[in-house]
């Protein structure tokens, strides 16, 4: 039965690895362009994120203001802004790395905020009443009491940063795996479209992985 299967249907695991060995130059630099716009949006999601999250916590003007506008941002298809950013950047990879950071910012936003509402207010009020500055309160006590659920939205945000690239880059872009699989469709070779949610999944495992290395760094020293 299994035999019977097309490989233009359902590659096998080797015709997948031939065909990623066999067209390793050239997906390659994809692969690179898409890391880069997916790591930089990330990035920039994250300062966003948590600086977005903390004046939520400390300003309830800004909660009722900024909340609703990003989780209505959630709830945009990406195929129904993508043509809006080709117009504004182009077809070149920052106008990626801004999608994908609009669409990785929600989840760090709301779980720095409700990691600091979390925070019982008396570990606040013991270190202003021992001299700490708000400053250092905010990084030393705050945020690293916080630290768990925050990280909780860096994981959920890096579960998806690389494949919102590869997307952003289908819809209009000169490179990238996004380049990468609408010519693979396109020419009917199922097992190069596997080689490029391989290369999606490594690079989303890599990121996770990272964070997860710098969360038990990060608690760590905050148990000490």
């Amino acid at each position: 039965m299994y035999g019977s299967i097309s490989p233009r249907v359902l590659s096998s695991p080797s015709q997948i690895v031939e065909s990623t060995a066999d067209s390793w130059t050239t997906l390659l630099p994809a692969s690179l362009i898409t890391a880069y716009e997916g790591i930089f949006g990330f990035i920039i999601a994250v300062i966003l994120g948590i600086a977005f999250g903390i004046a939520m916590f400390y300003w309830r003007s800004v909660h009722d203001a900024a909340y609703p506008l990003l989780a209505i941002a959630q709830t945009v298809p990406l195929i129904t802004i993508a043509p809006l950013f080709i117009i504004w950047f182009g077809f070149e990879p920052i106008g990626k790395v801004v999608i994908t950071a609009a669409f990785a910012i929600f989840p760090i936003t709301v779980q720095t905020y409700r990691g600091m509402m979390a925070v019982p207010r008396f570990y606040e009020d013991v270190a202003l009443t021992c001299g700490a500055t708000p400053w250092w309160t905010l990084w030393h006590v705050t945020l690293r009491v916080a630290a768990r659920q925050i990280f909780s939205g860096l994981r959920i945000s890096a579960a998806y940063v690389f494949s919102t690239a590869a997307t952003a880059e289908y819809l209009g872009a000169r490179n990238g795996l996004g380049i990468w699989l609408q010519a693979a469709f396109n020419s009917f070779r199922t097992p190069l479209i596997f080689s490029a949610t391989l290369v999606i999944a490594v690079l989303t495992a890599m990121l996770l992985g990272l964070i997860s290395v710098v969360e038990r760094l990060v608690i760590g020293s905050s148990d000490e």
